[in-house]
């Protein structure tokens, strides 16, 4: 494997995931879900504008040569803001894949980096990359200005949750505990499977995109349920299963209620199982 196979697999896991349908409260082709300003054409031209900056993260990844590794994602978090930009500019100014800029971009370098170190397993890589992230991100949030706090941000001061930051500083603990073994156990199309996947993701996860369009960190128990509904009736290959989901969406679109963190997480298990030859 080189780095064009990696970009490459980053790239497909962001299409993939737009692919996958019906999925409750995310974009897809056949809906828009509760994102009346967003299509997954949309979500096409966004992944396209980032591969650029997936070249830039594998190129930084397979060359790194130091031993912190921290300097590794110092290295990249600069190309990240300015990947973020020829989103918006390729989007016209709506958010499709911030999240993922921060979390593919790492996993991207990661495997880059991997390359040249085989013995070192992708999760290690990502906390070495990652050590102090959160401490450093939240460190003296009190004193900052309230109107320029970031979600997350809000978040951490009111719920303690640390949301991606947590989940990326720990190696992506649900990608490689959770999501990745629900997909090997998974069966079926490549949209059952990812289906199955992602709603595995969103049993387990605190989905901090949803608790920000809630406002109130109970709506995660709810969700929790909902998905274990949804298994108990027989998943992605059943009819009861896919009924729903289609009217999960609807209530999602009714309480403007989004799932984008879970997509996210899917996003990373894409990735990777297209790394590992999981996902076939």
């Amino acid at each position: 494997m080189d780095t064009k196979i990696i970009v490459n697999h980053a790239l497909r896991a962001l299409l993939y995931e737009v692919t996958v349908n019906p999925k409750p409260g995310l974009v897809d082709p056949l809906s828009a879900g509760p994102h009346p300003d967003m299509n997954a054409f949309m979500f096409i031209d966004s992944a396209l504008s980032l591969a650029p900056y997936f070249n830039a993260c594998a190129a930084a990844g397979v060359a790194y040569t130091a031993v912190d590794l921290t300097g590794l994602f110092k290295q990249i978090r600069g190309s990240g803001v300015q990947a973020e930009q020829t989103m918006f500019a390729a989007t016209k100014g709506v958010n499709t894949h911030k999240g993922a800029v921060f979390s593919l971009g790492v996993l991207v370098t990661a495997a880059a980096y991997q390359l040249q170190h085989p013995d070192v397993d992708l999760a290690t890589i990502v906390r070495t990359m990652l050590a102090g992230l959160t401490a450093n991100d939240f460190n003296e949030l009190n004193t900052k200005d309230p109107t320029t706090l970031t979600a997350g941000e809000r978040q951490y001061l009111t719920y303690g949750i640390k949301g991606i930051r947590g989940e990326a500083e720990a190696g992506y603990p649900t990608v490689m505990q959770v999501a990745l073994p629900a997909l090997r156990r998974s069966r079926g199309t490549i949209n059952q499977r990812l289906l199955d996947t992602l709603m595995a993701i969103v049993q387990a996860t605190v989905d901090t995109n949803l608790v920000k369009r809630a406002h109130d960190p109970h709506v995660i128990d709810w969700v929790h349920d909902q998905a274990h509904r949804y298994f108990d009736l027989g998943g992605s290959r059943s009819e009861a299963g896919m009924a729903f989901l289609r009217e999960l969406n609807q209530i999602f679109v009714d309480h403007n209620y989004s799932l984008g963190g879970s997509a996210d997480l899917l996003i990373l298990t894409i990735f990777i199982g297209l790394q590992t030859d999981i996902l076939a």
